[in-house]
């Protein structure tokens, strides 16, 4: 019994000399590896604080569109009538009627910004309707690129973008009122 219990402890060669160990090791592993060395921080690390400063507190997620309806929109507790643009931190009435009226002077508003947005999402209205290829054309040409949509996922699309912290703006037409539940009567 005597030598099995002198043959668990095997001699380790170590960098600060030898250890005993209760386990066998390979010949040819490294001492770094063993479970006997143990790392330790240098007098220096021991007494060094680790201090934070906030320098700018980070903004909170931006303007949001709560809902729409035929008649506008609820943006972040303010209700605006009609079409809007939503610049953030602006909301403006935007002069439009209909999609057809999405023209390069009614978009100038958009590529005059600074800082320049990255996006522009157009709301069509209740369905996706074809913008003007000219538009597209100039705001392509001032960097923007553009995302046409039907209004619904315009506002959604904006409130993801805008949760992401994107340079986003959009301009949207409230989606007609529904005539799907109407009965006509003869």
């Amino acid at each position: 019994m005597a030598t099995a219990v002198c043959a668990r402890f095997l001699l380790q060669r170590s960098t600060q000399g030898f250890l005993f160990s209760s386990r066998a090791a390979p010949a040819f592993s490294s001492p770094f590896l063993c479970r006997a060395h143990r790392l330790e921080p240098g007098d220096d690390e021991l007494y060094q604080r680790t201090t934070v400063s906030v320098m700018k507190r980070e903004q909170e997620n931006g303007i949001l569109i709560h809902s729409y309806s035929p008649a506008g929109f609820n943006i972040d507790g303010n209700r605006v009538f009609g079409p809007c643009a939503v610049v953030p931190p602006a909301i403006l009435q935007w002069n439009v009627g209909n999609y057809k009226d999405i023209t390069e002077e009614s978009v100038s508003l958009f590529h005059m910004l600074e800082p320049t947005i990255e996006i522009l999402i157009l709301g069509t209205g209740a369905t996706l309707e074809r913008v003007d290829p000219s538009v597209l054309a100039l705001l392509k040409r001032k960097g923007i690129a553009v995302e046409v949509q039907d209004t619904p996922n315009a506002c959604a699309t904006f409130n993801f973008l805008t949760s992401e912290r994107r340079m986003v703006a959009a301009g949207l037409i409230p989606p007609s009122p529904s005539t799907a539940l109407e009965v006509k009567q003869d």
